[in-house]
């Protein structure tokens, strides 16, 4: 695979994706200011992971929120919302490299939404250390990197990782934001709400191009269609929804009540 030129922002985006070093992921050098102005679309399928990342062999049980008093608990918690956010970023760089036909404006989206991953990353890498843990005390799982290069279109991506996995955490950061609070960490319940709240623009930039692209509103049949096999609305909510950001977010009363309804 060639990488992108020099000094441009395809590179910049290729080689965060890329990179096996935790510093970088963690606090990427600036963006360059260049665009390539005739780029190629380049697919990455795997990102680079840093040593310190090692892979965890099963998926880890959500912890009660009782559990949550234990500052290990909460950690190994924050170490996923940590890592999920990793993920998210890469994904970000490597839908701007792959959808290169797009709109200029739905790319420069996408640059804007990963740096607010990366900077998600680094305020739950900044917690975790407060808790004496770091960002790589725990094995992680790339399950969102195992589900997403399934969306072959930039429709079914914005579907897919936008509306769909970022949607639900509009709903979990509310439930965890509660249990943090609970467990007597209110840093912790803070950042679960700032995290949600930054998510509600990253859910709508989804919405928008999803519409502009199909021609009209968001509809929960619709939407189910551009999703990849085996994929379901089932892992795209919370319990409850939180109506308020999702409406901050351009899904209307009908989507939201149908995906509430939705069964398998």
């Amino acid at each position: 695979m060639d990488a992108p030129r020099e000094g441009t922002v395809e590179r910049w985006a290729w080689e965060y994706v890329r990179s096996t070093d935790l510093a970088h992921k963690l606090a990427p050098p600036p963006v360059p200011r260049v665009w390539d102005e005739a780029p190629c679309a380049l697919r990455i399928d795997a990102p680079g992971r840093p040593a310190e990342l090692v892979r965890a062999d099963k998926r880890a049980k959500t912890p009660r929120p009782e559990a949550l008093r234990d500052p290990r608990k909460r950690a190994e918690l924050l170490h996923v919302f940590a890592h999920h956010e990793l993920q998210a970023a890469e994904l970000m760089c490597r839908a701007l490299l792959l959808f290169v036909e797009r709109d200029p404006a739905f790319r420069r989206g996408l640059l804007r939404i990963a740096l607010d991953e990366v900077r998600h990353l680094a305020m739950y890498d900044a917690h975790l250390r407060a808790l004496g843990f770091r960002f790589g005390s725990f094995p992680v799982r790339d399950w969102f990197w195992e589900r997403v290069p399934a969306a072959e279109s930039a429709e079914a991506f914005v579907a897919m990782l936008g509306v769909g996995f970022e949607g639900a955490n509009l709903d979990h950061t509310r439930r965890f934001a509660d249990a943090f609070r609970a467990a007597g960490d209110e840093e912790g319940a803070r950042l679960q709400e700032v995290v949600g709240d930054e998510e509600v623009p990253h859910v709508r930039f989804a919405v928008q191009w999803l519409e502009r692209w199909s021609g009209g509103a968001l509809e929960l049949d619709a939407w189910r269609a551009r999703l990849p096999a085996p994929i379901t609305p089932i892992v795209m909510r919370g319990r409850p929804l939180d109506r308020a950001r999702r409406a901050r977010a351009g899904m209307d009363d009908a989507f939201v009540d149908a995906l509430d309804r939705w069964t398998p």
